[in-house]
């Protein structure tokens, strides 16, 4: 079967982009920071491999221009090559993507520049989901009435603060620290937080972004955009407002620049089959 997979490196999107993946659809965003002369940073990618098997993900290259572009492209490419190349009767798409992310690791570490990436992954088998990052690049998965059903922990100082109860939301998106990665590709210490399965329930939809979202908006704010509604209205809302909120300070919101990349996926229960590609 021929795949063609939706990649997004070193891309400025005027607006979000819809399409049919899986079993419903996902909604994908990203641009550099307001004002920023030099490249989007951040890379991002769906990858359908079956009719109800596949991936989504968003990389945010650290380090700085040529760097930062360079790990993020990186990461996503060298990914996807090796859940395409695997072959399903020898190889699962988790081992394939454990594999394809420490081929990454290695290919940006030899680089020698510094470069280095975060990375936010969702694997999708039917109705269930596996999560997989590395750095603060966030993965949300709510139900249609609000409730978080799973958030990842930012592999940050400040991230892992707030998960001890140490810090509020609201503390951790003022701190001076917040930027502080204590994880990342192009690292020999990277380590990979593999999340367990999760069954998705109709209706539930699936966040992954880099942290200009999170940097920008609250969980809660996040939740009560894509709970509801469509996903093209639910993005595009979201990239409006973190854009906003970059472009202008303004007391009591948080306001910090940086390049965004969001993608959204929702099961459609009129949809059985469908296939990026």
């Amino acid at each position: 079967m021929g795949v063609t997979p939706a990649l997004y490196t070193q891309v400025d999107l005027l607006q979000p982009v819809e399409m049919a993946f899986l079993r419903g659809s996902a909604v994908l965003y990203t641009h550099r920071a307001p004002g920023k002369l030099s490249v989007n940073e951040d890379s991002a990618a769906a990858i359908a491999l079956a009719e109800d098997s596949g991936v989504l993900m968003v990389a945010d290259g650290l380090g700085g221009p040529p760097s930062g572009e360079q790990a993020s492209r990186l990461a996503v490419e060298i990914i996807t090559r090796s859940v395409l190349d695997a072959s399903p009767e020898q190889v699962t798409i988790r081992e394939a993507i454990l594999a394809g992310i420490e081929s990454a690791n290695q290919a940006i570490c030899s680089l020698g520049s510094g470069a280095a990436t975060t990375l936010a992954l969702i694997e999708f088998q039917g109705n269930s989901i596996r999560s997989y990052h590395v750095g603060d690049s966030m993965i949300l998965v709510t139900g249609q009435r609000g409730r978080i059903k799973f958030q990842s922990i930012p592999h940050s100082p400040v991230g892992y603060a707030v998960e001890a109860g140490l810090l509020d939301e609201d503390e951790a998106v003022h701190h001076e620290d917040r930027n502080l990665v204590s994880n990342v590709l192009g690292s020999t210490e990277m380590r990979i937080d593999m999340g367990p399965m999760l069954e998705l329930a109709p209706r539930d939809t699936v966040v992954i972004a880099s942290d200009g979202l999170n940097d920008n908006m609250y969980a809660e704010e996040i939740v009560d955009s894509v709970r509801a509604g469509t996903l093209l209205h639910a993005v595009t809302e979201l990239a409006s407002r973190c854009t906003r909120r970059m472009e202008a300070l303004v007391e009591g919101q948080p306001s910090h620049p940086d390049d965004l990349s969001i993608i959204a996926y929702r099961t459609s229960p009129k949809r059985s089959r469908s296939q990026v590609g």
